[in-house]
């Protein structure tokens, strides 16, 4: 599989892994991993931040693949297969169908802004 195709396995997989924490079908372990995934994926903190030259992507480049694949290891296949369908649903047009899910990221960096200049 080329590079290309793998990124954009990647955009369906973070939101499989999501569906697949929320299955009871899922071993305990993957869903421990899932969450490290999902959250790492989500969370506006980096390991290393982005504004230190090539290295700051390099966890974005380096670390969520990883994850995800250590994370697919761990959730047994025909799980991932049917939360792999359900997430293609997810996306309309390059854009999440449920746009609300972003409303933690959004509240977080409200708060930090207030936090940082009142």
């Amino acid at each position: 599989m080329n590079w290309k195709l793998r990124v954009k396995q990647l955009k369906s997989d973070i939101p499989a892994l999501f569906l697949a924490l929320k299955d009871d079908r899922t071993p305990l372990l993957a869903k421990i991993f899932a969450g490290i995934t999902v959250a790492y994926a989500l969370s506006p903190i980096d390991l290393i931040p982005d504004f230190i030259p090539v290295l700051g992507y390099l966890d974005d480049i380096l670390v969520l693949p990883i994850l995800v694949w250590i994370t697919i290891k761990w959730i047994p296949q025909e799980i991932l297969v049917e939360k792999r369908k359900l997430a293609e649903n997810l996306w309309i047009d390059g854009k999440p169908k449920k746009w609300y899910f972003a409303l933690p990221i959004v509240l977080f960096w409200i708060f930090i802004f207030y936090k940082l200049f009142f």
